[in-house]
């Protein structure tokens, strides 16, 4: 059988263009950016290209962007840079049940630290609801994370009225943009966020890049220390061939965004319809319309995710039964439990997410195994 991929919300392949650009960057100006001489200089060039581009796609300014590591290390640096900085001023930091866990252990660390966490509940959909924020804000508040689109389900925040809320009460507004970014326009000025997550391999960009937006005037404290690279902020040699490779993701994706929102939205409901007339006793999880176009989070009545997953494996299918960062541990998620969801109806979802090159014949290739892999386990199940 040919091979499926759909778990590009784990992780996306490189695209061709942003390989080129990084081998270019890697053979033609191997030099420390950082370094005074020619060189270096060219190789700075390189960074300064990405910054750039990353800034246009975010209708930042360039000096606004940082580059780091990952999109965990953005959100790390994120909270616990404003988090510290603002020590003084307050102890209290906002964030919601169902964001990824480099945003939920960084805030158990503030807690350990002296921090005060409210952590938002959601609705049946895993959208938080604005009323409970408006809540849950007081004037110690200094921080406010709130995911622009779960990883998991695909569900979309309203992240402008909980930006415009925070802003109000004069603390700042960060979200993990991680999921969105490339998926639909993400206009920072418009949407009046402060702080803003992006990794580069959901969107065709190499694994080991990502992107902290930081708004003119914002200041936060660094967490590494050693260097005086990225404003002093994440002090290190830059990773050259990876931002250059970031930077031409970023350009891609921007250029395509509307495109792939109304291309890759329509396969996902060819697919959902799909599996519900074909393949029966199916339910989705999130939002019905305001989720991620290219994701399709189901739950199997009687059927674990996991074991779904496998069977799917057997037949050369890659998708994922949870989150990619929670991947072999056998707990429910802690997503779905939030939006109500038994431990049991928890284990038994699977997250199908597409990618800028799935087709219509892969849609109906992935139902007919899907249709195989279900018979089969539903054969082995006691008779009710």
């Amino acid at each position: 059988m040919q091979p499926l991929y759909f778990d590009h919300g784990a992780t996306t392949p490189v695209r061709r263009e942003v390989r080129e650009v990084m081998l270019r960057a890697m053979e033609e100006d191997p030099a420390n950016p950082g370094s005074l001489h020619d060189p270096g200089q060219r190789a700075r060039d390189w960074t300064e290209r990405a910054r750039r581009e990353v800034a246009k796609a975010l209708s930042a300014s360039p000096r606004e962007i940082l580059f780091t590591g990952s999109g965990t290390e953005s959100n790390n640096l994120a909270l616990l840079g404003a988090a510290r900085r603002q020590r003084e001023k307050g102890r209290h930091v906002i964030t919601s049940r169902v964001e990824h866990p480099s945003v939920l252990d960084t805030c158990r660390q503030l807690e350990r630290e002296g921090f005060r966490i409210t952590c938002l509940p959601v609705d049946e959909f895993g959208r938080v609801r604005t009323g409970d924020l408006k809540e849950a804000l007081t004037e110690e508040t200094v921080l406010v994370s709130i995911m622009a689109a779960n990883n998991e389900v695909g569900t979309l925040m309203p992240i402008r009225e909980m930006a415009a809320l925070t802003r109000k009460k004069g603390a700042l507004f960060h979200t993990d943009a991680v999921q969105l970014f490339g998926k639909a326009p993400l206009n920072v000025r418009d949407l009046g966020i402060d702080l803003l997550s992006v990794g580069g391999h959901k969107v065709g960009g190499p694994k080991g890049v990502g992107v902290l937006y930081l708004r003119k005037g914002v200041r936060i404290q660094p967490v590494f220390f050693g260097g005086g690279q990225e404003r002093g902020l994440r002090p290190g040699t830059l990773n050259v061939p990876g931002i250059a490779g970031m930077g031409m993701a970023a350009r891609l994706a921007s250029a395509e965004a509307s495109h792939f929102r109304k291309h890759i939205s329509r396969l996902r409901d060819l697919l959902w319809q799909r599996i519900a007339e074909e393949i029966g006793n199916v339910r989705l999880n999130g939002h019905p319309t305001d989720r991620l176009p290219n994701n399709l989070n189901i739950g199997f009545d009687r059927l674990e995710g996991q074991a779904v997953l496998l069977e799917l494996n057997r037949r050369n299918v890659a998708v994922s039964s949870g989150s990619a960062c929670s991947a072999g541990k056998q707990k429910a998620s802690h997503v779905l439990t939030s939006m109500g969801q038994s431990a049991e109806e928890a284990f038994q979802s699977l997250r199908i997410t597409l990618g800028r090159e799935t087709t219509e014949a892969e849609i109906h290739d992935l139902v007919e195994r899907m249709k195989e892999s279900v018979s089969e386990l539903r054969a082995r199940l006691p008779v009710l």
